[in-house]
């Protein structure tokens, strides 16, 4: 009996189906992403079909059977590679992978622990497409016919086109002008596909390499206007409070508000952090906010550095290392401070010591400058006690008054321990990575404690201002069920965007009139503040924030994906919210916000991607000519 013989495009069409349905599996059951309709399921739906068309498509130009097969492995395979990369990103950062991202290769060797972590056996089946299409080019007989008539590869890429179209259409129509917001990348994963997403992305990558190019001087005259209109009066009252005192910030490495007075099983999370929130020295502001993106840490430097809002689908510490900036560093060193920054890792993870350079610091301490004894690493780096420790040796050398820069390490992802720096017992959630974050938030709470003393054994402290902040979340959406177990109640979009509040203390030996601000406020507006409280005049300065102590601040803070706090309103997951009850509310009440909160990011991006800065006299506050 003959075997029956199978046309060619059958194993295309096997090839489709495969890579199509895995992949909306993956969609499904790899990624959070939120659906509020039947429409944006079929669109999540059919969106991988209008690009696997297309590239699938390529098959049909080959004249020989082995070729077209070879091919439509190869396809198969580098999607799936794709696909699983940016579940393994998700797994870790719950966001989606951008070009630049990829081009960071110097930091992929840092990953250590953390990317192991977000690895399982069972990631193979990822792949399943490219075993069912290998498994059918050898159990099912092909005819090894000619090339493709060119009548039928016609219809076949109309038909292609038909369905991208529709894709798009169905995405307009379900969130118009969805490719005029690029920050949002849920969003235009849900809406293009997967594979979509990624073209978009070379393109608006490509496009802003262009910006940068063809810039004038005259763009930076609509940003300034914004930036003027928006500038508060800093607060009289704090205005030099600090004067002439060293400042050291101490960035908190994935530390959230949700510990801050808190327990766990019956333990405190942090005591020591619990005792400042009363201290008569200290301003704690439980109503501050993260806003990084991608970047995370180096979103935080670079927020805190110069009240820019860090790029949407990069880190400007590598694109835009090369910029013009007026960072605090450089400010303070015009005033007659050293500043340097001091971080037990490797000088050129996220780019830092090309980046460091351009915002004016004096010198980086990386793990080059400490002693790592035995028992003593953690992570991709040095434990954050016997760093304090060291860190305060080395600022006992430098002439006062000085501005260092403390970045942690201990209480960062996957938050793990050795045995005698376990201080709390584990959570007893689902997740292990929420279950030993309170055990790390601890520790560094302990480090804090030390970090103190240190100051104060060496003779910095009352000379000093000390200002703690979180600088991004520890504990992702991809946790939610068991931070709903801990919290008691469900995370609703309105509960994670509260979630993303991060600590703030401003610490001010000898103030004697400590208290809880209840205002509401993000890292953009930390650069005015502390320059503001060490009397240092930012009135010409392009930042987009203002001191958290004006009588006028705006309490709006803008998140980098396009979600936004007000005292009154909360808008995320494409939802309003009344800010204290959770209670959804008319989308109304939230519009005009929507629109100045893309306006303001498109205003800080035009800046960066322009590298507008070049074009401004910050002494003069005057525009220069255009190069």
């Amino acid at each position: 009996m003959l075997k029956k013989k199978y046309a060619p495009h059958h194993i295309l069409a096997i090839a489709i189906l495969a890579t199509w349905l895995k992949t909306y599996i993956v969609y499904k059951t790899g990624f959070s992403i939120t659906i509020d309709n039947p429409m944006q399921e079929f669109i999540l739906f059919l969106s991988p079909l209008s690009f696997l068309l297309f590239v699938y498509g390529g098959s049909l130009f080959f004249k020989k059977q082995k070729a077209r097969h070879i091919y439509l492995v190869a396809v198969a395979a580098i999607s799936s590679f794709v696909l699983y990369a940016n579940i393994a990103f998700y797994r870790f950062f719950s966001d989606f992978i951008t070009l630049p991202v990829l081009m960071q290769t110097n930091n992929f060797g840092d990953l250590g622990s953390s990317a192991a972590a977000s690895i399982y056996f069972s990631d193979i089946l990822y792949f399943a497409d490219v075993l069912i299409i290998l498994l059918a080019i050898k159990l099912l007989s092909v005819t090894d016919t000619q090339l493709a008539a060119p009548a039928g590869r016609k219809s076949y890429f109309v038909l292609s086109a038909a369905v991208l179209f529709l894709n798009l259409g169905l995405a307009e129509a379900e969130r118009p002008q969805l490719l005029t917001r690029s920050f949002d990348r849920e969003m235009l994963v849900k809406n293009l596909g997967m594979y979509n997403y990624h073209l978009y992305d070379v393109y608006i990558q490509s496009k802003s390499q262009a910006q940068r190019a063809f810039a004038d001087s005259s763009e930076l005259v609509e940003v300034n206007s914004h930036v003027r209109s928006h500038q508060v009066q800093p607060s009289e009252d704090m205005t030099g409070i600090a004067e002439g005192k060293n400042l050291i910030v101490v960035t908190l490495e994935s530390m959230q508000t949700f510990t801050i007075n808190e327990q766990m099983n019956g333990e405190t999370i942090t005591p020591f952090m619990n005792e400042l929130t009363e201290d008569e020295d200290t301003i704690y502001f439980p109503n501050f906010y993260h806003q990084t993106g991608l970047g995370k840490t180096a979103d935080a430097e670079f927020l805190l550095e110069n009240s820019l809002y860090p790029l949407g689908g990069s880190a400007a510490f590598f694109t835009h290392a090369g910029n013009t900036y007026n960072a605090m560093a450089e400010k303070l060193g015009q005033h007659d401070y050293t500043n340097i920054v001091q971080h037990a890792n490797n000088k050129s993870f996220w780019n830092r010591d090309m980046m460091y350079e351009a915002l004016g610091v004096d010198a980086f301490q990386d793990i080059q400058s400490y002693e790592v004894a035995e028992g003593q690493a953690v992570n991709w780096g040095m434990k954050d006690i016997p760093f304090f420790e060291q860190s305060v040796q080395h600022m006992t050398e430098l002439p006062q008054p000085f501005y260092s820069r403390l970045i942690t390490l201990t209480n960062h992802h996957p938050f793990t321990l050795d045995p005698q720096d376990k201080l709390i017992e584990e959570f007893d959630s689902n997740s292990g990575t929420l279950n030993r974050y309170f055990q790390t938030t601890r520790y560094l709470d302990e480090a804090l404690k030390e970090l103190f003393q240190e100051l104060k054994d060496n003779g910095l402290y009352e000379d000093s201002i000390i200002v703690l902040y979180g600088d991004h979340y520890g504990i992702s959406e991809n946790h939610n069920a068991a931070m709903a177990q801990y919290l008691g109640r469900d995370i609703t979009p309105y509960e994670s965007a509260q979630l993303q509040r991060i600590p703030l203390f401003v610490h001010i030996p000898g103030y004697g009139q400590g208290y809880t601000d209840e205002e509401i406020g993000g890292q953009i507006d930390l650069r005015p503040t502390l320059l503001n409280l060490l009397g240092i005049d930012t009135k010409s300065d392009v930042q987009f924030g203002n001191d958290l102590f004006a009588e006028n601040h705006e309490e709006f803070v803008i998140f980098r994906d396009g979600r936004f706090v007000t005292d009154e309103f909360v808008y995320a997951g494409n939802m309003c919210y009344e800010n204290g009850t959770g209670e959804e509310i008319e989308q109304d009440n939230c519009a005009p916000y929507i629109e100045e909160a893309f306006a303001e990011l498109g205003y800080s991006d035009a800046l960066i991607i322009g590298d507008l800065l070049r074009f401004y006299d910050q002494e003069t506050g005057e525009l220069l000519e255009t190069e």
